[in-house]
């Protein structure tokens, strides 16, 4: 820096920061310090200007002392011309207009724009402790300073009066004002002196890689004038090279040019040295796992190798040894815990990546993993002349790590984790180290096995019969021969016990165990898989899980690939297996992995396996002895899976896939994963995070190349799916964003049904759905040589997705692991299509698949009835004659949570009874074809296990199960759709019209297929399921099955109306451009869904002006759907809006209301906020407002429910999405119907009278939103009380036939529908208390009562009472006192004026009698108490185990008939905080004052 020292050779005065500053900023050391506060949670406002302003030529120099991880972008600096003291801080020094010039990162900005590009250094790579300075000189010039370097002319025509602005962005959180003379005299006592022509920087760069926009050229001459002033002759006597012809080494100098490698004598806390300090090791290995860092005597040489050997590992601590280079001094270093933990001027290799400073800089380097190596494996490295960095494994150069390697670096080992002991090696012995390799090599690539073998000539032949191997687990022992292995001592411990087979398995060559012995002290069981491993030469670990190479194991019901799990819920439970049944594994000949759980087969659990693996059985846990079975040559091999099976099979091999070098890139989002070869991608964390899981081809796509992938493995958790397509940006450039869309440039995906090119919607409705696909889908993409892009689902193409592609520019594949995928493999059909294809001349689609789609689509087998007939190629059954004899199976078995679905096409009224539906053990192939084939009806079927839907019934081999399942099968008509589907957890489910009827049978085989009784009315039935399609939209209903995000049910949610709504505005319309399934009426005032159950985006054609109401009624509701509307706003003009399928799919400038949630451009950013809004009923009115605050607010009948978005854009236009069972809403232009609904609607709530105005406050309107009933199918409380309700034999005819008014007040579904505690009804409002923890079942209420006017008017209490009471309660239809049976209570006459019963004639009370007295009270605090609700015990049916249980009654009892007063049978505990003492019991003796509406059950 060129500043001048001040008279008398003094330095000029430290330049101070000005007072005034951003908001977040906090000044120090009396003004030459700056911090931002809050750095955790905000990242701007941090501006600092100069308290003067700048002198010509005086550079103004500032150090970085913090920074964070948490943003991106860093430090800016610049000048202004503004003057500080009248200036208004922006938020950001971009912001500074009149006279600015401000550098950021790498470029320079004049008022805000950008005038220079690639300027200098970028300054968001600098690091803690790195200075930057700015220079006005004379000559009216800008320059920035890095360290000491002048970057050169940034702008030119400053002014001469500026001030210097700093910013303290993003990561950089403070910095210090530091003087801004040259380091060489600036540095005064700090630096050592050196030669005037060896200038030092102020720091090693904090990055060794070349983004920090060094040349190598500049890096090396940086680097090599630091190491030569660390390294002065003065300092230290060390020979860093080769002395120069004619010298010889400094005189004195304690090593030489021909010192051998040795370990430092200074090393970490717990390293002993030894063998002449070639030998490390680290002391107490199984109680620390750190503090074991060694490093070199001397610095290394250029293309010297330093090699060491693993001499012991233990196998208590995950991770182990890392090995690097550092530039940092043994001498004078403080040595860290961990290398990881040091920050400058360090490159280590760790696991399989590389980390500079600390950070991983390439998390992919090499196939090898150094947490894999065993005893006596060999890791080196060396660098080379040309400044790179090599590491080598076994001897095996796995290529350059970097390319900017320091000048002068020390070799470094961390003895971390497993590793314990290493030793120095001099002699370099590669075929020690190759002969190792290759058994490390057999689990990444078959051919490096193959030539190892092919080297050393023809091996031992291979014994016939399959064995265990004698080397078996510390607790194991192989008897019989080598037939049976067990581990003698199962109950003492419940580990080490694997054994593997004596030979490597043959192709197709199944591996089968018979389970001899289990123990019941553990948890766990037998575990079986393959690994390349020989096991003559493998240390065993305690467990095969553990074995983090070349290994597949299934374990419980999932399989693991070197300890990592690639498949959940994937075959039978291998836990769940008793004594006698039998395991086993196969590799087939295209590499793909199978397992078989007693004979039966449990589909692909891995592909890519390489051949020659031994097999492997873990006696874990449970297991304690397992004999290999003979007659494993009788087991079927599973099906080619490429026909008809959607369970993750990649298609078949081929020779062309067998080929293609296609895997994924090294490089990908933070949240993705590369596994099984670079052939894997999966999402961690995929229940926590939902993007930032891009991942890339390793190479660019050749024309007529197809880049498939499959879908392995999806969570319901979000909404939105996979995104898949192309990029012309290199992997190396891309700098991965949370989500593909998100890119501007050279990139064109698909998502949902859009095409979107450059983050902008080209076109919608393209012929698939992504957003639509299960496990097992695959999906395909490929560039034709025309430049157009094909999506292929399933192996079937869907046309031209876009065109103009540019030609001849590079094109990868890219997918987006986004929401509900998580998993995805390349298959084997990757590679060059038919010359056909790469040329397609195939017309653009943008119409759904109406044909069943190739793999996906079911079948009905041939096996069926003697009165039925196919048509339609398998997909229609028809019954030709009688009424029987109708029997029909699916073709194929039925997968977990697969479903078969089937659309009733045709019926004949004159039978009665309708079609049986369920799952049968038998296989259709197995069916007799005797001359009595099979049965009539599917009730006579007992062959085998089958479990069936007849009527309302269940039955288990025509044995009754269960009544009253779900709807009644004989209500159904043309056009209703009936599915079955077995769940993972065993049980049989039943679907009508795309709604889960909840669980109808449990314990069903795994092993099953679908059977259905074309019987009585139904004579003819089409498959539909879940791929061929019924709506022209090309996705599947909102159902429970379908939806992409997780259904939550809303119960009883009183809507408020105490204040008024601000006043609505004037002239709004709906606008004429719309989701295609809107239909606009009454002066586009009003929008109606017409078709399907979305498409159904309508936008208000004016912007919503701040302050003004936007409101709109709900006019009609679709019970056939589930969700509902949601509206929101968006920032962007609607006029050339291509609307998306559903609201949710907007990710530009838009706010949305679902549910309780609140999204932003499709990501959820507040959940909880007002009522569900899939509960409102018809006549809700709810309303959108954007406050002076730009917040957006939602109104809900005229009730204002908070902000829910800011920073809301002007202008903004609402819009609403009319999905699911909303299918009608109307714009509101009164301010009354703001508040209970429109009286012109006679389905709103205009039947308000004056008795609901109490003192002129209206009271909230109470009403009941549609409850969706799944939450109780998941609820075990709930089916406890409905069994125990099941055992008190009560007729059916007292309760409600609907289901959905079955409700449960459990702690988890009343917080999961936002049940309120209490709530208010009658004239006037009364409080009462919800059941909590107790189960509601709806009765039947007197149809001569006016019910409508009962619940509105009347109150809400409860009355426990004994359970012999409760029949003759429900006989008389009110409430009585005492336990009288109810033999002695005949049934009495209505009364319609009275509501209730009066007594019959000959009732034993006569006309002087007492009357009975009923307490009562409004919560079950009290009324629950067993003074009235008196426990029973009772034994579980399906437990078996002991329960207690209470019954009461939720009744209306009418205004004034009662009389409240304090408890008589003591105050409840813990009290009820609501209600006063003076009002918990209520007594009436009035006749006819008590409606019953629930009974109530509480089970403990």
């Amino acid at each position: 820096m060129s500043a001048a020292a001040g008279p008398g050779g003094e330095l000029p005065p430290l330049p101070l920061l000005h007072p005034r500053t951003g908001k977040l900023v906090t000044l120090s050391q009396g003004g030459r310090c700056a911090a931002r506060s809050q750095p955790g949670q905000e990242f701007n406002h941090g501006l600092v200007l100069s308290r003067e302003p700048l002198r010509p030529g005086r550079v103004f120099a500032v150090r970085i002392d913090r920074k964070v991880n948490s943003w991106s972008g860093s430090i800016e600096i610049g000048v202004t011309a503004l003057d500080p003291d009248h200036l208004d801080f922006p938020s950001s020094a971009t912001g500074l207009k009149g006279g600015s010039w401000i550098v950021s990162g790498c470029s320079v900005l004049r008022d805000g724009r950008s005038i220079l590009e690639e300027y200098g250094q970028d300054l968001d790579q600098l690091g803690e402790g790195d200075r930057v300075g700015i220079q006005r000189t004379a000559g009216g010039e800008l320059r920035l300073w890095v360290n000491g370097q002048d970057c050169g002319v940034a702008a030119t025509g400053i002014p001469p009066r500026v001030w210097a602005v700093v910013d303290l962005y993003g990561k950089c959180t403070q910095i210090t004002v530091v003087p801004c003379e040259p380091e060489e005299t600036a540095a005064g006592d700090e630096a050592l002196a050196l030669p005037r022509n060896q200038s030092r920087p102020d720091k090693f760069p904090n990055s060794l890689e070349s983004e920090n926009g060094l040349s190598n050229m500049e890096l090396s001459e940086a680097v090599s004038n630091a190491i030569l002033s660390a390294y002065d002759g003065s300092l230290l006597s060390v020979n860093l090279g080769s002395p120069p012809p004619g010298e010889g080494p400094p005189a004195g100098a304690p090593l030489t040019s021909n010192d051998a490698l040795l370990f430092h004598e200074k090393c970490g806390a717990l390293i002993k040295l030894s063998n002449n300090h070639k030998t490390a090791e680290r002391r107490r290995p199984l109680d620390e796992f750190n503090n074991g860092v060694v490093m070199t005597n001397r610095p290394l040489r250029d293309n010297e190798m330093f090699e060491i050997r693993i001499d012991k590992l233990v196998d208590k601590w995950s991770g182990s040894i890392e090995i690097g280079v550092t530039t940092h001094n043994p001498n004078s270093l403080e040595y860290p815990a961990t290398m990881t933990n040091l920050r400058s001027g360090t490159i280590m290799m760790s696991g399989c990546g590389i980390l500079t400073n600390g950070k991983g800089t390439r998390r992919e380097y090499c196939e090898f993993s150094l947490d894999e190596l065993q005893e006596g494996d060999h890791i080196g490295l060396t660098r080379k002349s040309s400044n790179a960095l090599h590491f080598y494994i076994n001897g095996i150069d796995q290529g350059v790590a970097t390319t900017l390697t320091p000048l002068v670096v020390y070799g470094v080992v961390d003895l971390y984790g497993m590793a314990v002991k290493v030793t120095i090696v001099h002699n370099h012995n590669h075929s020690d180290r190759l002969r190792r390799n290759n058994a490390i090599m057999r689990a990444l690539s078959p051919d490096v096995g193959r030539r190892a073998l092919e080297a050393g000539g023809v091996g031992e032949p291979e014994p016939e019969r399959l064995l265990f191997h004698t080397n078996c687990g510390q607790k194991a022992a192989i008897i019989n021969e080598g037939r049976t292995a067990l581990r003698p001592h199962a109950t003492d411990d419940f580990n080490h016990g694997v054994v593997l087979s004596n030979r490597s398995l043959r192709n197709n060559e199944v591996f089968q165990v018979r389970i001899d012995k289990m123990v019941d002290k553990w948890a766990g069981s037998i575990e079986i898989g393959v690994t390349t491993h020989n096991p003559t030469y493998l240390q065993l670990p305690s467990t095969m899980t553990n074995l983090r190479s070349g290994t597949w194991m299934m374990t419980g019901n999932g399989v693991m690939h070197n300890g990592t799990t690639i498949l959940d819920e994937y075959g039978h439970n291998l836990d769940r297996l008793k004594a006698g049944d039998t395991v086993g594994v196969v590799r087939r000949e295209d590499g793909t992995l199978h397992f078989f759980v007693n004979g039966a087969a449990q589909g692909p659990a891995a592909w890519n396996v390489p051949p020659s693996v031994y097999a492997v059985v873990d006696l874990y846990g449970q297991a304690a002895q397992a004999t290999i079975v003979d007659d494993t040559d009788l087991l079927p091999l599973p099906d080619d899976l490429s026909e008809g099976n959607n369970q993750l099979s990649p298609g078949s091999p081929s020779s062309v896939a067998a080929a293609s070098d296609l895997r994924f890139h090294h490089l990908h989002g933070s949240n993705a994963v590369i596994t099984n070869g670079g052939r894997t991608a999966l999402r961690q964390n995929c229940r926590s995070e939902f993007n930032d899981a891009i991942v890339i081809s390793n190479r660019a796509l050749r024309d007529g190349e197809l880049f498939e992938i499959v879908i392995q493995k999806m969570v319901d958790r979000w909404s939105g799916s996979i995104e898949a397509g192309v990029t012309a940006i290199r992997p190396e450039d891309l700098e991965f964003p949370n989500t593909m869309t998100d890119i501007d440039y050279d990139t064109w995906m698909l998502s949902g049904t859009a095409i979107m090119q450059d983050g902008n919607t080209m076109r919608n409705n393209y012929g698939c759905d992504l957003d639509s696909l299960s496990t097992g889908s695959r999906i395909g993409m490929l560039r034709t040589a025309k430049g157009d892009l094909h999506y292929f689902i399933n192996g079937a193409d869907q046309g031209v997705a876009c065109s103009g592609l540019p030609p001849g520019k590079e094109v990868y594949a890219v997918v987006d692991l986004y929401g509900q995928c998580v998993q995805v493999s390349i298959t084997s059909a990757t590679g060059p299509m038919d010359n056909s294809l790469s040329t397609s001349n195939i017309t653009e689609k943008s119409f759904p698949i109406h044909s069943p789609v190739p793999g996906v689509a079911h079948r009905f087998h041939s096996s069926c009835g003697k009165n039925v007939a196919f048509q339609d190629d398998g997909c229609r059954a028809v019954r030709v004659a009688g009424y029987c004899h109708g029997i029909v199976f699916s073709m194929k078995e039925l997968k977990a949570d697969e479903v078969f679905e089937v659309k009733i096409e045709e019926l004949d009224e004159k039978w009665s009874g309708s079609f049986h539906i369920g799952l049968t053990t038998l296989p259709p192939s197995e069916v007799p074809h005797t001359a009595a084939g099979l049965p009539a009806s599917l009730l006579e079927l007992h062959a085998k296990a089958t479990w069936l839907v007849a009527g309302s019934e269940v039955r288990r081999n025509g044995t009754l199960q269960r009544q009253n399942y779900g709807c009644s099968l004989e209500r159904l008509g043309v056009g209703n759709r009936v599915g079955v589907k077995r769940c993972a957890d065993d049980t049989m489910h039943i679907l009508i019209d795309g709604e889960d009827m909840g669980p109808a049978a449990t314990g069903v085989a795994k092993n099953v297929s679908v059977v259905l009784d074309l019987y009585g009315r139904v004579t003819a039935v089409s498959i539909v399921s879940s791929t061929v399609l019924e709506e022209p939209d090309g996705t599947k209903p909102p159902s429970v099955a379908s939806e992409t995000y997780s259904e939550e049910e809303e119960e009883e949610d009183a809507t408020p109306c105490e204040n008024e709504a601000p006043a609505p505005t004037a002239a709004m319309e709906f606008l004429e451009n719309h989701g295609k399934n809107i239909l606009l009426s009454n002066g586009n005032l009003t929008a109606t869904r017409v078709a399907s159950y979305n498409q159904g985006i309508v936008v208000i054609a004016q912007p919503l002006p701040q302050g003004q109401l936007f409101q709109v009624r709900i006019d009609f509701l679709n019970p056939q759907w589930t969700s509902s509307l949601s509206l929101g706003v968006i920032g962007t003009s609607p006029e050339r809006l291509n609307f998306p399928a559903t609201a949710c799919s907007l990710k530009r400038s838009a706010w949305l209301l679902q549910r309780h949630s609140v999204f932003h451009n499709s990501l959820k950013i507040c959940e909880n906020y007002g009522p569900n809004l899939d509960t409102c009923p018809e006549g809700t009115v709810l309303g959108l407002l954007v406050d002076s605050s730009s917040c957006l607010h939602l109104y809900v009948n005229g009730m204002d429910q908070g902000a829910a978005a800011q920073d809301i854009p002007t202008p903004c236009y609402v819009l609403v999405d009319l999905y699911g069972q909303c299918e009608q809403v109307t714009i509101v232009k009164n301010e009354a119907s703001g508040l209970a609904g429109d009286s012109a609607d006679p389905r709103g709530q205009g039947d308000m009278e004056k008795a609901d105005m109490v003192d002129g406050i209206k009271e909230s309107v109470c009403w009941t939103p549609p409850v969706d009933v799944n939450t109780m199918k998941t609820c075990e409380y709930h089916a406890l009380c409905t069994r125990f309700k099941d055992l008190l034999l009560l007729p059916d005819d007292y309760f409600t036939e609907d289901p959905k008014f079955s409700l449960c007040y459990c702690e988890s579904c009343h917080k999961l529908r936002g049940d309120e505690a209490y709530y208010k009804r009658g004239e006037p409002p009364r409080d009462y208390a919800l059941p909590f923890g107790w189960c509601h079942f709806n009765l039947r209420v007197n149809p001569q009562l006016e019910v409508a006017s009962t619940c509105k008017k009347w109150h809400v209490a409860y009355h426990g009472t004994s359970l012999g009471a409760v029949r003759r309660m429900l006989d008389q239809g009110e409430l009585g006192a005492g336990n009288t049976s109810i033999l002695s209570c005949p049934p009495a006459k209505a009364d319609p004026q009275g509501g209730g019963y009066p007594e019959a004639e000959n009732s034993s009370p006569g006309h002087g009698a007492e009357p009975h007295r009923v307490l009562l009270s409004p919560t079950l605090r009290y009324a629950g108490l067993e003074a009235f609700a008196t426990k029973v015990q009772f034994r579980d049916p399906k437990s078996q185990r002991q329960h207690g249980a209470q019954v009461a009654f939720q009744v209306w009892v009418r205004p004034g008939s009662y009389k409240p007063g304090p408890p008589s049978a003591g105050a409840p505990d813990p009290p009820e905080p609501r209600f006063s003492s003076a009002e918990l019991e209520w007594v009436t003796k009035e006749k006819g004052a008590t409606v019953l509406c629930a009974l109530l059950v509480r089970v403990e």
